[in-house]
């Protein structure tokens, strides 16, 4: 009798759990501080409103091509929603492995009624991509290194006369090889043109070559702010988050140069295959997690910019620190005047060949 009783209470406490996560949806993302600021900002506000709803999260997005082509030929679609880079979720278009989107009929539309394809606009990169940050690659510069006039271009880099001393760069020509041909007097929308051809890429080796041997090369995004605290180079590239932290965390005498800063982008992919109660779950959170005011709760806790434009108007405070985010956003539009958006479809096709390229000139 106490065994049947102890069994009917654990069926009970079982019921009870089940009802209130009736649907489990998984959410596919990168760990870290990154993932945190979409649990901050979209999971729990949704799981507040919705308590049916309950929210796995599994951080394999560096694998998302592999992953979704295996569960694809298995034909058991295991992850409902995945964060990707816009290079992944070409790709995942591509080959059919990710939902195409009616973005403004199944995203929100702006708070004065812009359409959602309008207010994300060129973030917009393919069918199936839903863009939630912006990020950049942009340089930092030592204040106390740079004189009375501290840089305000990107072509300052390449000003060994005005601004001696290293530099750091990425390992890598994606960045350089466009910024080298900005600086040598390429019009930005023509850089594209000119990097296809042999004597276009002649061109911007050409222009690396006048700074080589100020050059200090990194791979890893934490390098450069080090290199900048160490002193050991006077201005450099990488990830506006690493200068933020650098800056207003760690009160380096570092600033940011963000003119011709090169935009990337993550969002959301949505699996194809999945159920029809899946899919309208997945939508329904969607829809809320890309609104303007939940893209505008993300920078609360990264430095990365909203992707959509109604959104920027709206960022607040550092939820921890307590500082306004909006200059330290690479979308702000004082940093945006003049920014730099890959081509990804042309380092889709031309990546293994500048890579090698780029190998063969570092050698030189």
């Amino acid at each position: 009798m106490k065994l049947t009783s102890t069994l009917l209470a654990t069926s009970a406490l079982t019921l009870v759990a089940g009802t209130a996560s009736a649907i489990d949806l998984t959410l596919v993302s990168w760990g870290g501080a990154y993932q945190n600021s979409q649990l901050k900002a979209y999971a729990e506000p949704y799981m507040a409103e919705h308590p049916d709803v309950n929210i796995i999260w599994d951080e394999s997005s560096a694998e998302a091509v592999a992953k979704l082509r295996a569960m694809n030929e298995a034909g058991n679609i295991t992850w409902d929603l995945v964060d990707v880079t816009v290079s992944d979720s070409i790709r995942l278009c591509d080959e059919g492995l990710a939902r195409e989107m009616d973005f403004d009929n199944e995203l929100a539309a702006a708070p004065d009624g812009t359409s959602a394809s309008d207010d994300f606009g060129d973030t917009l990169n393919n069918d199936c991509f839903i863009p939630q940050i912006v990020y950049s690659t942009t340089f930092g510069y030592r204040t106390d290194l740079v004189g009375d006039t501290p840089p305000s271009t990107v072509c300052d880099i390449f000003d060994l006369e005005k601004y001696p001393g290293k530099r750091s760069l990425q390992k890598r020509p994606i960045d350089n090889v466009e910024w080298a041909l900005y600086c040598d007097g390429v019009a930005k929308d023509e850089i594209y043109d000119v990097l296809g051809t042999d004597e276009g890429q002649a061109r911007a080796f050409a222009k690396l070559d006048t700074i080589k041997d100020q050059v200090v090369w990194w791979s890893a995004g934490a390098e450069t702010p080090q290199l900048l605290a160490d002193g050991e180079v006077v201005m450099g590239s990488t990830f506006n988050g690493r200068l933020f932290s650098a800056i207003a965390e760690q009160n380096q005498p570092i600033a940011m140069l963000w003119d011709m800063q090169s935009f990337d982008l993550d969002g959301w992919i949505v699996p194809a295959g999945l159920s029809a109660e899946k899919e309208a779950a997945v939508l329904d959170f969607l829809k809320f997690a890309t609104d303007t005011q939940r893209l505008a709760d993300q920078a609360k806790y990264i430095s990365y910019g909203p992707a959509r434009a109604s959104s920027a108007p709206l960022v607040g405070k550092h939820d921890a620190l307590g500082i306004d985010m909006a200059p330290h956003m690479p979308t702000d539009p004082a940093n945006a005047s003049n920014t730099h958006l890959y081509d990804y479809g042309w380092w889709a096709d031309n990546r293994d060949d500048l890579d090698a390229k780029f190998q063969a000139w570092l050698a030189q």
